[in-house]
């Protein structure tokens, strides 16, 4: 009970109080990039444009930490440093200026500097605190959304300064999309041989959706710039895991952030409901396939009708009381 009190108390101060917290990292409006090239590596899929400007909780070297309050306080997280770097990078190929160019690049060099062998031996990015989900994360965990993210990091620096240091790490992390959970890697296999891109690795697995596609891009990241046929097929087989299963994600009038196995089902909030439909709208740009049109056409009619949003606030809000 001590624990679901502390859990209570940094929810309310993250979500309601006024410092900053991690939600003033993760919820910038989701904003696909116009710019992006479909047919080479070069600016990311999303703009990033808040987060290139976070200038929270900096450390000595001009890296961003995310305040989660509580008893888990200021902690680097990889995923965010990820985007921090690829917002910069985007600001830097825009407008040319040696500032953004200088924080993508500590970004790259967090990602290289901080990477780790697990306990199979394969690469990952740690994120070294307890974090309160379905299943406790107990420190240090991994994630399929930060090993695609921190490769789509790696890969342009790598392209940029041709550092055969990059190099390294990318050949080493890509390996984990290759690996199952029970091998060390973030892939997991359904009862159906469909494919998934875990974020958070617990089990049963909860399919977070933003998490598989965010991860995903990554794979993409690598085969387009090595052009590498079996990284294609690969994001094909997982492109084709989401594209099936999206009507699984389709509560008819509001998204679902994941499969969570609970009797209440864990709906999304505003902000990833948003995330959702500039993701499978990106997957449309990339993959032509056109479930992802129709269900981010639908998810974008949901989100205009005001008392689908109450449903989905006051459903988030008793989830999150109940659940986590």
């Amino acid at each position: 009970m001590l624990n679901r009190i502390n859990y209570w108390k940094r929810i309310f101060n993250a979500y309601v109080g006024k410092k900053p917290s991690q939600l003033t990292f993760w919820h910038g409006k989701p904003s696909k990039n116009k710019d992006l090239d479909l047919n080479r590596l070069d600016q990311y899929y999303m703009l990033f444009s808040k987060k290139a400007n976070f200038n929270e909780n900096l450390d000595k070297k001009g890296i961003p930490r995310l305040n989660y309050h509580g008893t888990i306080g200021k902690q680097y997280n990889p995923i965010a440093i990820s985007q921090w770097g690829l917002g910069n990078y985007n600001k830097w190929k825009n407008k040319k200026e040696d500032k953004y160019f200088s924080k993508f690049i500590k970004s790259a060099n967090w990602l290289k500097d901080n990477i780790q062998l697990n306990n199979f031996g394969i690469s990952v990015w740690m994120h070294n605190f307890d974090f309160e989900y379905r299943d406790l994360l107990k420190s240090p965990w991994y994630s399929g959304l930060a090993q695609g993210q921190g490769l789509s990091v790696l890969i342009r620096a790598y392209k940029e300064t041709k550092d055969i240091s990059y190099l390294d790490v990318i050949e080493r992390v890509i390996i984990s999309f290759d690996k199952n959970i029970n091998e060390g890697g973030v892939n997991y296999i359904d009862e159906k041989n469909d494919s998934w891109i875990e974020e958070y690795l617990v089990s049963p697995p909860t399919h977070i959706l933003n998490g598989f596609i965010w991860g995903l891009w990554g794979i993409r990241d690598y085969y387009i710039f090595f052009k590498s046929s079996k990284h294609k097929k690969l994001f094909y087989k997982y492109s084709n895991t989401i594209s099936k299963n999206l009507e699984n994600y389709d509560l008819g009038y509001w998204s679902k952030y994941e499969e969570s196995g609970t009797l209440l089902p864990m709906i999304s909030s505003p902000f990833y409901h948003s995330l959702h439909i500039c993701q499978l709208e990106i997957m449309y740009d990339l993959t032509g396939d056109k479930s992802y049109k129709t269900y981010s056409s639908k998810w974008r009619r949901y989100s205009k009708n005001r008392l689908y949003k109450f449903l989905a606030i006051i459903n988030k809000i008793i989830f999150k009381v109940f659940y986590y």
